[in-house]
């Protein structure tokens, strides 16, 4: 159970099932069980309202337009300028933004969504140290604002000893571990 502005932050080894889990959090994969947003099951409502208020941000996000403005329909340019980028960003042309710069404009995506939750997979993977600092302040002041938990996957040590008020391990046998 998330609650309110928490940051929980989940790792282990690669193939262990974090992005698995975060998919059917999502509703993004075929997933037995419920997951719960408060007092509201997610099967009590439509996948496509689910989705508007449980944020999936998979480490690679998908682009279909040819500018970076017609993805960010809502977006807020405070929240682009928190993250290195000027009002210009909306007309540059997708093919020309690097997987750094995708994640992070990725993500200013998913928060003009105005989402209840985020579930992030490894937002900051592309990222060097200054950008992935501005990620994780926009993230951390996003949650606060909004009262809205996040679940981080990442597998950066100094970056789970700064955010994480909880640490979830899953072991490659599918054992979880929950350390507060």
């Amino acid at each position: 159970t998330l609650r309110g502005t928490e940051i929980a932050v989940m790792n282990g080894p690669s193939g262990s099932g974090k992005s698995l889990l975060l998919r059917a959090i999502a509703d993004l994969d075929p997933s037995s069980g419920d997951v719960w947003l408060g007092t509201e099951a997610r099967t009590s409502m439509k996948a496509h309202e689910w989705r508007k208020r449980v944020c999936y941000l998979p480490t690679e996000s998908a682009w279909w337009f040819e500018t970076v403005g017609e993805h960010l329909i809502n977006s807020d340019l405070e929240c682009l300028q928190k993250l290195g980028f000027e009002k210009d960003v909306l007309g540059w042309k997708v093919s020309r933004i690097s997987s750094g710069e995708k994640q992070r404009l990725a993500l200013v995506r998913c928060l003009g969504r105005s989402p209840n939750v985020l579930l992030l997979d490894e937002p900051t993977a592309s990222l060097d140290e200054a950008r992935t600092l501005l990620v994780e302040e926009v993230v951390s002041v996003y949650s606060k604002r909004n009262n809205a938990p996040v679940l981080w996957i990442s597998h950066d040590a100094r970056q789970i000893r700064r955010l994480a008020q909880r640490v979830i391990t899953i072991q490659s046998d599918g054992q979880i571990e929950v350390n507060q």
